[in-house]
């Protein structure tokens, strides 16, 4: 069993934080690239054509749990301003990916078992 040791947070495999929130699947999408919160919030609502829009509270609150967890970090940008700014995690790119994986799966489950009704 691997585990991962940020700071004083350990946590289990990836998987354990599986499956993931609507918004914190964005969140995650948009941290691919090192982003500060007001352009997280901004990438979201682009990605996901406007369905998701998340507010400052949401964001802010899913950014300080996600950092807790060791899926996302604050890294420091030179000649930023007060902004802070975070990144994923190799943990973070893991959790990614299996949610991506995980929700082709039951896209995947879904195509077959509609496409059965509609015969």
């Amino acid at each position: 069993m691997v585990r991962y040791n940020w700071g004083e947070e350990m946590s289990e495999q990836p998987e354990v934080f599986l499956p993931l929130s609507q918004a914190t699947y964005y969140i995650l999408l948009a941290l691919r690239e090192c982003r500060h919160g007001y352009a997280v919030m901004q990438d979201v609502e682009k990605i996901s054509e406007g369905s998701v829009a998340l507010g400052p509270g949401t964001l802010y609150g899913a950014l300080g749990k996600l950092q807790k967890q060791g899926i996302i970090q604050q890294v420091k940008v030179i000649d930023a301003d007060r902004r802070k700014y975070y990144v994923l995690t190799d943990l973070g790119r893991e959790v990614l990916d299996l949610e991506y994986k995980r929700i082709l799966s039951v896209v995947s489950h879904t195509k077959r078992v509609m496409g059965e009704e509609k015969r």
